[in-house]
């Protein structure tokens, strides 16, 4: 792994080739020295390119559960930002094993292996994890089980790992954006049968806002969870 610039803190974003993980990965560009988290190569090379230090971090965090074929983490990381995620799923009668099992790797089995190989750069760095989880981390409806299932997981595994490394210094956030203007949310509303309309959806540079006063808060204090949301509604 290249060497960060000795004046920035260090920032890896997962699913930073576009959406929230993007705005996000930009947002900390300006103050972090960015690991460029994604799948596709040439996507993340694209955001390597626009931020003024920065790196890319390719990997499958479905791919080993065990973290062992990841890319190399520096020996102190500064924040780790989880905003890589899929919404994919209907009612309970109609949703397959394999649905719920790809929903749940994605958004929560992956999340814990890499936090958990992230651990001891995030300890050096008395560093924070931010977990971008949704408004159905919250509450569930029909036809929603499936993503919600895998958010209330994720709310699960957050609340627990801010207390087991509350001892060591690492602050634990949890963001729970609503209806967010990006590709996934567009495929839902279709799926829904609603016609689109921006009105009733926040940005993705809003969430990098809220992920942005996470991570400038002092040491002595901490923003634990937060909902983002339009403020009109259907």
């Amino acid at each position: 792994m290249a060497a960060a610039p000795s004046d920035r803190p260090i920032a890896l974003v997962t699913g930073a080739s576009r959406g929230i993980g993007r705005a996000i990965a930009v947002d900390l560009g300006r103050t972090h020295h960015v690991l460029v988290g994604g799948r596709d190569a040439a996507a993340v090379e694209a955001v390597v390119a626009e931020l003024p230090s920065a790196e890319p971090f390719v990997a499958d965090l479905t791919a080993d559960p065990s973290g062992a074929s990841l890319p190399s983490l520096p020996d102190r990381l500064d924040v780790l930002v989880h905003s890589a995620g899929v919404e994919d799923g209907g009612t309970i009668a109609e949703t397959d094993a394999e649905t719920w099992r790809h929903v749940f790797e994605v958004n929560v089995f992956a999340v814990a292996a890499l936090t958990r190989v992230a651990l001891p750069a995030l300890r050096a760095a008395k560093g924070l994890v931010v977990a971008i989880n949704s408004g159905s981390g919250l509450t569930s409806g029909p036809g929603g089980g499936v993503y919600a299932g895998s958010k209330f997981a994720l709310r699960a595994l957050t609340d627990a790992l801010r207390e087991e490394e509350r001892p060591s210094g690492v602050r634990v956030t949890s963001i729970h954006p609503g209806r967010v203007d990006t590709d996934m949310q567009r495929a839902l509303v279709a799926r829904e049968g609603h016609d689109y309309d921006t009105a009733y959806t926040i940005t993705p540079e809003m969430v990098a806002a809220t992920v942005r006063l996470a991570v400038d808060m002092p040491p002595a204090g901490t923003v634990e969870s937060l909902s983002v949301r339009p403020f009109h509604r259907r």
